[in-house]
């Protein structure tokens, strides 16, 4: 197209200004080109340029190109002859040559080798409150190392402990404590036991350690890491192992700043301060250090961060863990019996994953990463990979875009660097800002009337001189030109934001930025912004429309597309019950909240999410039984009961049935602090299996019962039905004797009644006869 477009709305006046433009845009060197007496037509898209006569051979557009320096193949094993050149990350070099805007990439492959040799420091909090835990690690040294040896065969183990500032208020500053005479002063940090083979050193430095006893609650443990983390050479850290530090405590940890309340106002330096005891002459000078240095270092140092914490701290360093990379949290018991299987376990996490940093970058260059994890599926925005196995390989595609250039000759470098590994990949860039034609520059040339510079089809006029050929002085202002610096008819000349000069316009200078363009059209201010930031500050304006640099989108440029904070820990985006929209999670599924859309009681696969960790935690078994990633998915609390109550109205109840045809109960709901609590039955619900001769029994027997309750009934009615007729009949004899009882009662009296009155009229004759005689 001919028209206005990215490459000529930028009014570029040189090649370099050209290519800065877009890496789209390509400059004309070609002496006649163009419409006469103009700058901005030979910055333009290349095939423009071509329709309108340039030649190909003088169109200046270079391309960022990548180049291997150096790839040796990946190891597959770690210890043996070949352990100090154990190769994890391939390649190990490459060169850059960048143009600005133009965006190239790599590929990085990284593989936890196996049978890496293992140097692991346990740091050990000795205040008062973790006497227990004394007791119980005494024999720690041997047992531990027979279990590590399951997974490494080179393992070497080292002995550290702190307390606090033996100062106030941190720290009761006597020497003896009535009350405690078993106690020992306190210390900031002891360095026991340096990285050894020899285990049961490590039993007998234990058995040595007395506790000791400080005033506050927090600890000085940060002190303590990092002196762990930057005294290598008295810690015996080795270059070609695998670096674990396990910080074991039952409380939370003093933080930069809190060193005021004593008087210490120096922030920590970050260096060794270990004086000929072995122990941190610091303690009492500097500040505790802050979360940010302690990141650094240990990182610097390639070192796992392991906190084993009691349960109610858990939640405040799992927080610790999102701001310092390469670092875990496991649940320690209250007197450390599990600290063996916790930090097996925290090894077996550490080992599955897979997670890049990038160090030194220059601010100019933009990264952007695309993790292939095992199963072969891209995820744009992901450094990193979880789930593995030892000897996994996977890949990041690693996209690169340089968003200006530096001054010339300035060679940039920065590192790809897994955490917690040696090996790195180091990057050099070089930047592709000038022209090839450049090289070519005339001075006072004649095609620039001898008052200027000729280079790449141009002349670059002396102060006071303008023109395509340098033909005019400033000043001069012709009715004939000023047309030349209208956009249209009935416009302002220059836009109102410049004046006409030789058939130019010549912007004005702007507080706000920079104004340019063929007729003063276009600034570098006048785009969106976002909470009152061009551009939201991830982008760059160009003629009143952002353009965005590597990871943002948007009219503003304020919408990350980085996905790596949606990813959930099952590493599914947004937990598959939602979205990723500019970094953060917008949730579809009914029920579903959280960061991750991670809880969702009344999501229907609930029940079969939350029955997995029931598997594995409680009964060791289900799909997760043999995965490592069981601790790292299921962190919900789970509660065990003899029998479950569902008066909870948002509690959701689930039930499934076992391997043994069990049936298993287990109630699943959301605290106020987001918590997720599983209640479950301590055993599955189990009737006993009916026994063959026993149903066989019971069939007939029902059978029979059957047959014999209907003659039961049967004869009850047919009794039932005699008994009426019986008594009918009963009745009708009654009746029958009574009618003859009455007759013949009757009969009876008429004839007493007859033979009555004979007798008295007989008597009554005799008298009256003998009377009238």
């Amino acid at each position: 197209s001919l028209g206005l477009n990215v490459c000529m709305s930028g009014s570029a006046t040189s090649c370099e200004e050209c290519l800065l433009i877009s890496p789209s845009c390509a400059w004309c060197a070609q002496e006649e080109f163009g419409r006469a007496r103009t700058l901005t037509s030979r910055c333009d898209l290349s095939q423009n340029l071509q329709k309108r006569g340039c030649e190909a051979h003088n169109i200046e557009s270079p391309s960022s190109t990548t180049m291997v320096v150096k790839s040796e193949p990946l190891s597959s094993k770690g210890s043996g002859p070949t352990q100090y050149d154990v190769i994890q990350i391939m390649p190990q070099k490459i060169s850059l040559n960048l143009r600005p805007g133009d965006q190239t990439s790599f590929e990085v492959q990284v593989r936890q080798v196996e049978d890496y040799p293992v140097d692991l420091y346990y740091l050990m909090d000795l205040s008062l409150s973790m006497k227990d835990d004394l007791d119980t690690i005494r024999n720690l040294g041997t047992k531990l190392a027979d279990e590590m040896r399951k997974l490494t065969s080179n393992f070497r183990l080292g002995f550290g402990s702190f307390v606090d500032k033996n100062m106030s208020p941190f720290s009761y500053t006597a020497t003896k404590y009535k009350l405690f005479p078993n106690c020992v002063p306190s210390f900031g940090f002891r360095h026991l036991l340096s990285l050894t083979d020899k285990v049961d050193r490590f039993n007998e430095e234990v058995q040595k350690q007395m506790v000791s006893r400080n005033r506050d609650a927090p600890e000085g443990g940060f002190d303590a890491i990092l002196q762990a983390a930057v005294c290598k050479e008295r810690i015996g850290w080795r270059k070609e192992a695998f670096h674990l530090l396990v910080f074991a405590t039952d409380d939370v940890p003093h933080l930069a700043l809190d060193g005021k309340l004593g008087g210490l106002v120096q922030p920590h330096d970050g260096e060794c301060h270990m004086n000929e005891k072995n122990e941190y002459s610091g303690s009492t000078k500097m500040d505790y250090p802050s979360l940010a240095l302690l990141g650094e270092k240990l990182a610097e140092n390639n070192i796992y961060l392991i906190f084993a914490v009691t349960k109610r701290l858990y939640v405040i360093y799992k927080n610790f863990t999102a701001l310092i990379p390469g670092t875990t949290v496991e649940i320690l018991d209250q007197d450390s019996k599990n600290i063996i299987q916790l930090i097996v376990n925290a090894y077996n996490n550490i080992r599955s994953k897979v997670e890049l940093t990038v160090w030194d970058q220059p601010e100019d260059l933009s990264l952007s990463f695309t993790a292939t994890c095992q199963d072969g599926q891209p995820l744009p925005g992901l450094r990193k990979c979880a789930d593995l196995k030892i000897g996994d390989t996977v890949s990041f595609n690693v996209s690169v875009d340089a968003r200006g250039c530096p001054a010339p000759g300035t060679q940039q470098r920065f590192t790809i660097k897994p955490v917690g590994f040696k090996n790195r990949l180091e990057v050099s860039v070089d930047y592709r800002c000038a022209c090839g034609c450049t090289d070519q520059t005339q001075a006072n040339s004649s095609r620039c009337s001898s008052i200027g510079q000729y280079t790449c089809g141009t002349c670059r006029c002396d102060p006071g001189y303008l023109g395509a050929r340098c033909e005019c002085q400033e000043g001069e202002a012709g009715s004939m030109y000023l047309s030349a610096c209208r956009e249209a008819e009935g416009k302002q000349i220059c836009g109102g934001r410049g004046e006409c000069s030789c058939n130019q316009c010549l912007c004005y200078e702007s507080e706000f930025g920079k104004i340019y363009g063929t007729f003063c059209e276009c600034d570098d201010f006048s785009c969106a912004r976002h909470k009152g930031i061009l551009c939201s500050g991830h982008g760059e304006c160009h003629c009143g429309e952002c353009k965005c640099h590597a990871g943002y989108i948007g009219d503003n440029c304020n919408c990350s597309t980085d996905t790596s904070s949606c990813v959930s820990d099952d590493g599914k985006i947004c937990s598959g019950r939602g979205s990723c929209v500019c970094g953060h999670c917008q949730c579809t599924e009914p029920g579903a909240f959280g960061d991750t859309c991670e809880k969702c009681p009344t999501c229907p696969d609930a029940c079969g999410t939350k029955r997995e960790c029931i598997e594995c935690r409680l009964f060791d078994s289900g799909r997760l039984s043999d995965n490592q990633t069981c601790q790292r998915l299921c962190k919900d609390e789970i509660i065990t009961v003899e029998t479950l109550k569902t008066e909870d109205p948002n509690a959701v109840l689930c039930l499934y049935k076992t391997e043994n045809e069990c049936v298993m109960k287990f109630m699943y709901s959301e605290h106020a602090n987001g918590m997720s609590v599983l209640t479950a039955l301590k055993e599955p619900e189990c009737g006993a299996a009916p026994d063959a001769m026993t149903v066989l029994l019971a069939v007939v027997g029902s059978i029979l019962l059957v047959g014999i309750v209907l003659l039961a009934i049967w004869k009850l009615v047919i009794t039932v039905h005699d008994r009426r007729e019986f008594a009918r009949f009963q009745s009708a004899r009654c009746r029958a004797r009574y009618e003859m009882v009455r007759r013949m009662t009757i009969l009876f009296i008429t004839v007493i009644y007859s033979a009555f009155r004979k007798l008295t009229f007989s008597t009554f004759y005799d008298i009256e006869c003998s009377r009238v005689a």
